[in-house]
């Protein structure tokens, strides 16, 4: 696939879109930002509500893809990651189809399988295929956005690259973060391979550099062009040598506690 020219990018103001602004524009991108929050010193992006639909439209007419980054990206109460990440995704979505944009690149997210045990040591990654074990209502809500990007693609002819990110941040900072670390180019290069590989249909792939102490298969990721150029294992010496035990055998972490981290109000 050419390279789409024009990407809408929701969810600009977070911590992904943030470095994602900076990075994307290197491989060629006009970056449309879109975001509930205002965008700092952009005063060219839409400010509003995933559900106002008007605006949603104006913002997606004219792109040639999407990057969908927008939600909360902790547990919350059911009721506003329904709005957020839910019923938001599904606006989404229609406006992509009404726009007749055919790419859309998902956020998801590793705790939509958070249950799921983590690989002993000699054991194979975790693959792909497995099955949903959401681990939060954030999490559930990720498994509903991969279902409703299938949906779209048999519906509608629309294809969808549905990432499965780990920890997007400039550095690990956590022990677990050595095994579910993206750093920001390899996101970026990620983002690029999802944007202009060919015939990806309904694809899942998981979101992760070139770890050591990698916990699931990137070769999804791969195929799409991906080629991850960090490794965690760089800062592994400078982090504690433990953590609590709690939800540690477990991809989704403490996520998978019964105190999850929320969203603060």
């Amino acid at each position: 696939m050419a390279a789409p020219r024009t990407v809408l990018l929701t969810g600009a103001a977070g911590g992904i879109g943030t470095l994602m602004r900076a990075l994307l524009p290197r491989y060629g991108y006009t970056l449309r930002l879109f975001d509930a929050r205002p965008v700092d010193g952009e005063p060219g992006a839409v400010t509003a509500d995933l559900t106002d639909r008007r605006a949603l439209r104006a913002a997606v007419r004219g792109s040639d893809a999407i990057v969908h980054l927008a939600g909360i990206s902790l547990e919350a109460p059911f009721e506003e990651i329904l709005h957020a990440n839910i019923e938001g995704t599904y606006c989404l979505y229609e406006a992509a189809r009404e726009a007749g944009v055919r790419r859309v690149v998902l956020a998801s997210s590793n705790h939509a399988v958070g249950f799921t045990p983590v690989p002993a040591p000699g054991e194979p990654p975790v693959p792909v295929d497995t099955p949903h074990r959401p681990d939060t209502f954030y999490g559930l809500s990720k498994c509903f956005g991969e279902d409703l990007a299938s949906l779209y693609r048999d519906r509608h002819g629309i294809e969808s690259v549905c990432l499965r990110i780990g920890s997007c941040r400039p550095e690990p900072t956590s022990v677990r973060m050595l095994s579910t670390w993206l750093s920001p180019a390899d996101c970026a290069r990620l983002l690029h391979a999802a944007l202009t590989a060919d015939g990806v249909g309904h694809t899942v792939a998981y979101g992760s550099s070139a770890n050591t102490r990698l916990w699931w298969d990137l070769g999804t990721a791969r195929a799409l062009g991906y080629t991850p150029l960090d490794d965690s294992e760089t800062y592994a010496a400078g982090l504690p040598a433990e953590e609590p035990a709690d939800g540690r055998s477990l991809i989704g972490g403490e996520f998978c506690t019964p105190t999850p981290p929320t969203r603060r109000a």
